[in-house]
């Protein structure tokens, strides 16, 4: 493990480098980040600007980029309709736009997750409705791959950070939203379900994808979070708010214990 008297200390983001470095978060890390930034006192460039001064050249900051709104089975999309006359729906989902890795934006992910994703040399994985964003050494490996029917399965991103031994961080989130109890479902057989989602045609233009895929719930990650030992945490104060770090490989086997467990 590289020194924390390594990594820079100077500029804007000073105060942040210091309190990331007595987090435990070190230079040469694959690092994945759930932030949700409002009262913390947390700019989201700065906090990114900061996390890649510690991760150094060596390392790499991922975040989830999520798009639900792309999908017409999505809870965020039944929120939107709710109410609306046939027409109304039909014209809503008429006006969807195919998501593109590019350029459509990730607005539920938080401001973070949007300044990673629109970050110079940033790479984003193509699937339309549970993409990653990465800037650093080991994006374009770790982005490479998402097939349709791996939301966040073994041959998503997810699973490529689990086989990186990538860390957790956790910023004014609870396990509620903690990505990696995921790869949990997939290991431990959940039910598959139908998805439907906007993509690009061959010509370019919008097109409906349905597929198969996990039934992915996260209505007990709280619950699987509260157990998660304490020896297999850090947790402190950075700026005005509250952050934990773990390793995703002991977040995966901790949810997967809990889930054989509790789910059957």
């Amino acid at each position: 493990m590289t020194d924390s008297t390594t990594v820079p200390r100077s500029g804007p983001a000073e105060g942040i480098v210091a309190g990331l470095v007595r987090l435990g978060l070190r230079p040469g890390w694959t690092l994945l980040v759930h932030a949700s930034l409002s009262g913390t006192g947390l700019e989201a460039g700065l906090l990114r600007e900061a996390l890649r001064a510690v991760l150094g050249p060596g390392g790499t900051l991922v975040v989830p980029a999520f798009t639900p709104e792309n999908s017409d089975t999505s809870p965020q999309y039944r929120d939107l309709v709710a109410g609306l006359t046939p027409a109304g729906t039909a014209a809503v989902r008429a006006g969807m736009p195919a998501f593109d890795p590019l350029h459509t934006p990730c607005p539920g992910m938080g401001r973070l997750a949007e300044s990673v994703r629109t970050a110079p040399g940033a790479v984003r994985s193509v699937h339309p409705q549970t993409s990653f964003a990465a800037v650093g050494r080991d994006a374009e490996r770790l982005m490479a791959n998402h097939p349709l029917d791996s939301h966040l399965g073994e041959e998503s991103p997810l699973g490529a950070l689990w086989r990186a031994d990538a860390k957790v961080l956790m910023i004014n989130v609870g396990f509620d939203v903690c990505t990696a109890f995921h790869l949990a479902e997939y290991r431990t057989g959940a039910p598959e379900r139908s998805y439907r989602c906007v993509i690009r045609g061959a010509d370019g233009g919008p097109e409906w994808a349905e597929y198969r895929d996990a039934a992915l719930d996260d209505s007990d990650f709280a619950a699987v979070g509260a157990s998660f030992p304490w020896r297999l945490k850090h947790e402190g104060r950075l700026g005005g708010t509250f952050a934990r770090l773990f390793s995703l490989r002991d977040a995966v086997d901790h949810a997967v214990q809990w889930m054989t467990e509790k789910r059957r």
